[in-house]
């Protein structure tokens, strides 16, 4: 790409850096994204997809199959942390220090090459996705009826990955990114004096057996599973009062979407095992819940050889990453690749204060986009 194109996307990289909006309200930065597109020579385009999504398409001159490729809106309820650098955002507690900014030029520079050599046959999409971080977005773009418009035979995205070389491209075949959900288990007995804890129901005991138990759910499992504790909280700061209602939530991981839900089916047999053994109400509750990533085998053949063609580091991944990412859901629905975009071997983790999308990277995530139209639509 030549160099103005590269700075303008750097610009507006480090613009929407500026001002984030968090999952399912990024009205804003979805009409900045559609001015722009508005400039470009669209075929045909969606508006409000999901709520806040945009799609463009891109038409070619002959019949072809359909590819979309996926970045997303959000940004994170972080107060970011980075005196560093003129560009930090504006909006307090809300950060892009999950690099989505960043994502967001790349397919917009993805739509200006698209714009000036529209492909020679089959269309393609370029998807503004809302609500990642929460793993509702991608559900609300599928379920949206225009979506079946739309439908295509190959999905791909990237995700920037601190810990890896910059510029390197991680490929894996099959699963790549672990299928997670959020569970809330409620635990409701009565209060009492503390002076007469016996008059009441405390859930403390259970409560206590409840966290162990959760922890060790994945020693019975085979497969690779995990269970994190986040947050547990009993009764209320009163010293004359014993606790009546307890709450302990945590978060379920799988490489697999069955292990997830085995995970979800023995976490709510515990909790009831429990609530029944002290006598306790018990009310459970999902969500955040993430399709594992799965990517299929001729989809990544395609994104393995861009990276070749254009003499790119890769990196064959030999297990799949532990986080969990929306475009999980376009698994179950097309032929999909994520794959990672190594954005530096010293660069803060993904969700830190302190990280900050590398501008050195977007020109290298258009090219590989825009390889991989080549090799389909060509």
């Amino acid at each position: 790409m030549n160099t103005p194109t590269i700075q303008s996307l750097i610009q507006l990289r480090r613009y929407l850096h500026q001002y984030p909006e968090i999952s399912g309200e990024e009205s804003k930065t979805a009409q900045k994204i559609h001015e722009l597109f508005q400039e470009l020579d669209v075929d045909k385009f969606y508006t409000g997809l999901g709520k806040t999504g945009l799609a463009y398409v891109f038409e070619g001159s002959e019949p072809g199959p359909t590819s979309l490729f996926r970045c997303e809106l959000d940004g994170l309820p972080i107060q970011e942390n980075n005196p560093d650098i003129s560009h930090s955002s504006k909006i307090s507690g809300t950060s892009h220090v999950c690099g989505h900014d960043g994502h967001m030029a790349i397919i917009t520079g993805l739509g200006t090459l698209l714009s000036e050599q529209k492909p020679s046959k089959g269309r393609v999409v370029l998807l503004f996705q809302p609500a990642e971080e929460t793993g509702e977005g991608a559900e609300a773009v599928i379920a949206d009826p225009r979506f079946t418009e739309i439908h295509p035979d190959y999905a791909f995205a990237l995700h920037n990955l601190p810990g890896y070389e910059m510029h390197q491209i991680v490929l894996k075949e099959g699963a790549f990114a672990a299928a997670s959900v959020g569970i809330s288990i409620h635990l409701k007995g009565w209060n009492s004096h503390s002076a007469h804890p016996e008059a009441g129901k405390s859930p403390a005991k259970a409560m206590s057996a409840l966290v162990l138990g959760l922890e060790k759910l994945p020693e019975s499992i085979e497969e690779f599973s995990l269970v994190t504790v986040i947050h547990a909280k009993l009764g209320e700061i009163a010293f004359g009062t014993t606790p009546g209602e307890a709450v302990v939530m945590a978060t379920l991981r799988g490489f697999t979407n069955e292990v997830r839900d085995l995970l979800v089916e023995r976490a709510r047999g515990l909790a009831e095992a429990l609530a029944a053994q002290h006598s306790l109400g018990l009310e459970i509750t999902l969500t955040e819940s993430f399709a594992a990533t799965h990517n299929d085998p001729e989809a990544t053949a395609i994104g393995r050889k861009a990276a070749d063609d254009l003499t790119m580091n890769t990196f064959e991944a030999k297990q799949p990453f532990r986080w969990s990412e929306d475009f999980g859901l376009f698994s179950t629905h097309t032929k999909t690749l994520l794959f990672g975009l190594g954005s530096g071997l010293q660069q803060p983790q993904l969700h830190e204060p302190s990280f900050d999308f590398p501008d050195e990277i977007i020109e290298t995530g258009v090219s590989m986009f825009k390889k991989i139209i080549d090799l389909i639509h060509e």
